[in-house]
């Protein structure tokens, strides 16, 4: 089956006008918030990167940390899939995209993690980031110094979110590495990632990550946009063998980002398969095709700048972030709350 059939009408698409536009967009149109990274996920080779040790803003892409520091506590026996959470007065304040918590609410960490997962919420990686540190402050603290143990030499985390803050950094390297560490430390709960949707109330999403089920492969990870860091994506994909991570950050809008991913994705594979051939020029010498530039419309991203509540986008201390819009959203929720994934 060609790319095109597997992929989204929607990103289908979004290769045609790429492919028709090769050439027309020069390097100077690349922003420079972008990074990438290709890596096999079993062996450690890094097939191509891109900018890949260059400071970001992680956005979202956060949560794979605060997940990773909760799959800890539940190995520890400090927490199960039953345990209550119970949100507080400044878990229930954080902006979309949230769940919909107010002060009080339980749910379980079976449903905290779905949320992180499929919603993104950040209302619940406050929760969980109090739960396990104290205070959000100290559980970001943590997050940096276990990010450290495990490899990430150029992230921090100034809160449980990824939500707008100068201190957050990181690299499509380091996300590379968080990636592997969930799936390779965590394989019991890795299938979260996959989860398609995600139901609390009357509330009902599916998952931001576009990619899953329709790029081949493709089982996780994990999705993220502000302002600041522009559109992110950590992905994993397994066939024939083979597991490929693939980090885009920065992309300029979600089609771009995801036809990058779904290039660099299919790239990889392709690499493979020439090492056959000992003749053929390998992927990771071959210049990287930067088909996002060719998907920059000014008026997605005018767009995104005066985004309103009912748009997958708000903004947050001046910088616009994520947000979810729900199937049906509840009548006492303010809008903007529950599941985007629709838009992201």
């Amino acid at each position: 089956m060609t790319l095109t059939g597997r992929l989204s009408a929607q990103i289908a698409a979004a290769f045609a006008v790429v492919f028709l536009s090769i050439g027309l967009a020069g390097p100077a149109a690349a922003q420079d918030r972008y990074a990438a990274i290709v890596m096999d996920a079993r062996t450690n080779e890094v097939l191509l990167e891109d900018q890949a040790d260059e400071h970001r803003f992680p956005a979202s892409l956060t949560k794979m940390m605060t997940l990773y520091m909760l799959f800890e506590a539940m190995e520890r026996g400090d927490l199960s899939m039953d345990s209550r959470l119970t949100a507080s007065r400044n878990a229930s304040r954080q902006p979309p995209s949230r769940l919909g918590l107010r002060r009080g609410d339980t749910i379980t960490v079976d449903q905290a993690i779905r949320a992180l997962a499929v919603q993104s919420a950040n209302d619940v990686a406050t929760m969980i980031g109090e739960r396990l540190g104290g205070t959000e402050a100290r559980f970001a603290a943590n997050m940096t110094a276990r990010a450290r143990e495990l490899g990430l030499t150029d992230t921090r985390f100034a809160n449980a979110s990824g939500l707008p803050d100068n201190r957050h950094r990181t690299t499509a390297r380091d996300m590379a590495r968080l990636s592997q560490a969930i799936w390779y430390d965590f394989p019991q709960y890795y299938h979260y990632f996959r989860t398609e949707s995600f139901s609390w109330r009357r509330s009902h999403g599916r998952n931001h990550n576009r990619l899953l089920g329709s790029v081949d492969g493709v089982d996780g990870i994990k999705t993220g946009y502000t302002r600041a860091s522009g559109f992110n994506l950590a992905t994993m994909t397994e066939r024939h063998g083979r597991r490929v991570i693939v980090v885009v950050l920065g992309g300029a809008t979600s089609a771009a980002r995801d036809a990058q991913v779904a290039h660099l994705i299919e790239g990889a594979y392709e690499e493979y398969a020439r090492r056959e051939d000992a003749n053929t020029v390998t992927y990771a010498n071959m210049p990287t095709r930067r088909l996002d530039v060719q998907l920059t419309p000014p008026a997605v991203t005018e767009t995104a700048r005066s985004a309103t509540p009912s748009t997958p986008y708000s903004t947050y201390q001046g910088m616009v972030v994520e947000t979810l819009s729900p199937v049906r959203v509840p009548l006492e929720a303010p809008v903007g709350e529950g599941d985007g994934s629709a838009f992201e």
